[in-house]
């Protein structure tokens, strides 16, 4: 019986953090919380990890540092903390991955990629593109982090339809519902396949 020690990073309002949380506390998630990342000092998710007793750190990307400066001000703690696996959770910053941690960060995206991603397009942008291309498909991807924005293997994707007169919030309410699916189920294919239970 062993679980997955995950570092988890985020840059607003938290809700991918509660999600895992809650199946984390239900024993649906095989993970064992080390550390949170905010890029914001005001960002929500921060309530949630000191509310489940969660080590947590604020980390501002600044302007005078140079990515590499950046990424070792992200990923030092993350190695001090023992976490084997970085979640972005909504994290919008740009952060570079250094070796030791290639292929063992993921992030959610909310669009098929390759489509309507890439440096710019998150939130409700994303959602907007797609009902203005006109695609009748759509969903989320779960893929591991490299040093190009929305790149990396692709681990899963779940879809759904873009109905008729969607809104970009409608859109974005039923993708998320997928998100929210996705994601632990991601990390539930990694924790077995680096030999986690639950």
């Amino acid at each position: 019986m062993s679980s997955l020690p995950i570092a988890v990073l985020l840059s607003g309002g938290g809700t991918t953090l509660k999600n895992l949380i809650d199946l984390q506390r239900h024993g649906q998630l095989p993970v064992d919380f080390r550390l949170v990342i905010s890029s914001r000092s005001d960002a929500g998710g921060l309530v949630f990890a000191h509310d489940a007793g969660i080590p947590s750190l604020v980390v501002p990307k600044r302007k005078s540092q140079s990515p590499q400066e950046h990424s070792e001000q992200v990923f030092a703690p993350i190695r001090e903390s023992g976490a084997k696996l970085v979640v972005m959770g909504g994290y919008l910053q740009h952060v570079l991955i250094p070796p030791d941690f290639e292929n063992r960060v993921i992030n959610i995206h909310p669009s098929l990629i390759p489509s309507f991603c890439g440096q710019g397009m998150y939130g409700l942008r994303v959602h907007q593109a797609a009902i203005d291309f006109g695609v009748k498909i759509t969903g989320c991807t779960v893929h591991f982090v490299d040093n190009q924005y929305d790149h990396g293997p692709i681990l899963l994707q779940k879809a759904c339809d873009v109905l008729e007169g969607d809104t970009a919030e409608e859109l974005q309410k039923r993708v998320f519902v997928l998100e929210r699916e996705a994601l632990p189920e991601a990390i539930r294919i990694l924790a077995a396949r680096w030999g986690f239970t639950t």
